[in-house]
């Protein structure tokens, strides 16, 4: 499954061009598939593959589309001196990369995504920007990457939205596979109960945040994983979060033999 550019980012031609790249990488697709295998079929855990990450990709290039609108500057601009375009190839690659670290293992993957991405990111950044602009970009990268760590703050808006944006994927699907292949746990039950999640432009703060469950078991979703990454991601204060359950609950475990 490819990454897609949105129409709002055609305009973009280093963006597009890296993501063409990108999308016809070899290693970077292996490595999406190898994250699937250590997350779904050796951990019983939920998605970490192509999936999740053209979903946390796309989530992340709305989230910084919304925050530079309302006045915020991404790290590249601030500090270096580049462009918004610049920016959201950052938010891309560290959207896209964020999670290769499972191929190694899932604890402590982000350090592994960290020691995976350099080269990668060189092939996919070459002839686009000089040598120079490669190590920020390289940096600004790898700093998006582990930015999604628990217990890292992101010190740029372009890793705050990456981590955001991962913690956004929360959404049914993503723990279809290891629920219907017999994993029944609290992330596989908490994320089944999810329907919708939705980022619109917000109208206190710039950013709202629409949650639908199905059922109440979702709360653990967005009690135990989701408020910890948006509580340390910088922009908390950017967010509106609204959270609706339905009066009757659907049902999705008929019995559980420990």
């Amino acid at each position: 499954m490819a990454i897609v550019v949105e129409p709002a980012h055609k305009g973009n031609e280093r963006l597009c061009k890296v993501v063409d790249r990108l999308n016809a990488d070899i290693e970077v697709r292996t490595y999406w598939k190898a994250s699937n295998i250590t997350a779904i079929d050796r951990m019983g855990y939920n998605d970490h593959g192509p999936t999740h990450v053209r979903i946390v990709t796309k989530t992340a290039m709305k989230l910084l589309d919304l925050l530079v609108e309302s006045g915020m500057q991404p790290g590249v601009v601030k500090d270096y001196g580049m462009t918004f375009q610049d920016a959201q190839v950052v938010v891309m690659l560290g959207s896209a990369l964020h999670d290769i670290g499972h191929a190694v293992h899932r604890e402590k993957h982000e350090d592994f995504s960290v020691s995976l991405a350099p080269p990668i990111i060189h092939r996919l950044l070459e002839g686009i920007y000089d040598e120079e602009h490669t190590a920020i970009m390289t940096a600004e990268i790898l700093h998006a990457i582990l930015a999604h760590r628990e217990d890292i703050r992101p010190l740029t808006l372009e890793g705050s939205v990456v981590r955001v944006a991962d913690a956004l994927d929360m959404e049914k699907g993503r723990a279809r596979i290891p629920f219907q292949s017999g994993s029944v746990n609290i992330h596989s039950v908490s994320a089944l109960a999810i329907d919708k999640v939705r980022v619109k432009k917000g109208t206190e703060r710039p950013i709202l945040i629409e949650i639908e469950m199905n059922n109440s078991a979702g709360i653990f979703q967005i009690d135990e994983l989701l408020k910890d990454k948006i509580e340390r991601s910088g922009i908390r204060d950017k967010l509106t979060i609204v959270t609706h359950v339905p009066k009757e609950e659907k049902r999705i475990v008929e019995c559980l033999q420990l």
